[in-house]
């Protein structure tokens, strides 16, 4: 057992502890707060000065799939085969050596969600993951943790560029509602006839029409966002919003849906007409209506080591340092539908965490030391 003291803890849930102590036991916390009784037995660490956090979570990275420095051999998000590919999974495209793990490690990434891209109106199933390991499958959290959608400006441009279906908005959601339809057809078929023939792609669609697992839908533009919500009351699935730039202008609209949005990759540059509105004031709106907010990089859109800069940025626009951590520790744990294990520094908890030698969002800041299930991942 090691006992962690004279920390200024940031636990996740919008407080903050001054010379607080963080009791852990293997691979699970133990004990957390001010006056917390260390056993006898417990090996002491004073980290006064410094601060412990959560592990810190990206809720919406290509992780893996993706590999930086790589090129083709290392492009394996998109499956561009054809534009409704719900039948494949981010789990079997991953590289869990790749250099993003280590980077993210390096600061103070311990959890992440790795999905397929956004070439195709539906694109497959995401995965969970801690951000140690060398066999994919022992670093899940969650698997499947959604289905991928997409919405505007990238499947048009990828299948109108091969003169293929989807060339227009208007297409993109015939195509979702189509597949959508399929899979009820499906479910039905197979409910009368427990012996029905198997297709992979309906059965995977079928978890999102059970409430399974959601859909996870990248959706820029607010007419792209509008349009997500209206399939969602036409089919009755669960829903996150994924990158949500333009979800300022219908912030109100929003805030009555009761859903879940990832804003990001802010840090980016304006590369498509559907970040013209980018910025930071997304965020800050969103957060003031009331709506759950988690900040995002799209690793390797914007490196996953700047997830902290990003929360910081948004600080330094106006959102409230308290509710900023929540961006990337208890928001981002309940939008990946992990908080019971991951998202605060609490009793029961697995021991992902972080010490940092002083304020984390001080420029002279470094990551000390970076902890997941107890273990230490990294030390600089």
């Amino acid at each position: 057992m090691r006992a962690y003291t004279n920390a200024t803890m940031i636990t996740g849930e919008g407080t903050m502890l001054t010379k607080g102590t963080l009791l852990v036991e293997n691979d699970k916390i133990v004990a957390v707060g001010e006056q917390v009784e260390i056993p006898s037995d417990a090996e002491l660490i004073d980290v006064t000065g410094k601060f412990i956090t959560p592990g810190i979570i990206d809720v919406h990275t290509h992780l893996g799939v993706h590999e930086e420095g790589v090129g083709p051999a290392g492009a394996d998000f998109n499956e561009t085969s054809d534009p409704v590919t719900p039948f494949v999974r981010a789990l079997d495209g991953i590289n869990p050596v790749e250099k993003g793990f280590e980077d993210a490690r390096r600061s103070g990434v311990t959890t992440v969600q790795i999905m397929p891209g956004s070439a195709n109106v539906i694109g497959g199933e995401m995965v969970v993951l801690k951000t140690v390991g060398t066999i994919v499958d022992e670093m899940v959290i969650r698997n499947p943790s959604g289905m991928k959608a997409a919405l505007g400006e990238n499947p048009k441009r990828v299948y109108g560029s091969k003169g293929k279906a989807p060339v227009t908005r208007m297409g993109v959601a015939a195509l979702f509602r189509q597949e959508f339809i399929k899979a009820q057809n499906y479910l039905n078929a197979i409910e009368k006839d427990k012996h029905h023939a198997r297709d992979l792609g309906l059965e995977q669609l079928a978890k999102v029409l059970k409430k399974e697992i959601p859909l996870r839908v990248h959706a820029h533009r607010a007419d792209d966002i509008v349009t997500i919500i209206r399939l969602k009351q036409e089919f009755g699935f669960d829903l996150t919003i994924e990158h949500c730039t333009e979800g300022h202008q219908i912030s109100d609209f929003l805030a009555k849906q009761n859903i879940r949005v990832s804003v990001g990759p802010t840090m980016s540059t304006r590369s498509k007409v559907e970040l013209a509105d980018k910025g930071w004031h997304t965020v800050k709106e969103l957060m003031e209506k009331g709506i759950s907010v988690s900040v995002t990089t799209d690793h390797p859109v914007v490196g996953i080591e700047y997830l902290l800069t990003s929360l910081a940025n948004a600080v330094k626009h106006g959102v409230p340092e308290e509710e900023a951590w929540k961006m990337v520790t208890s928001n981002a744990a309940k939008h990946l539908g992990v908080e019971d294990r991951v998202g605060s520094l609490e009793k029961g908890k697995d021991a992902d965490f972080v010490i940092w030698t002083g304020h984390p969002f001080a420029v002279e800041t470094k990551v000390e030391s970076t902890f997941i299930n107890g273990e230490m991942v990294y030390h600089g």
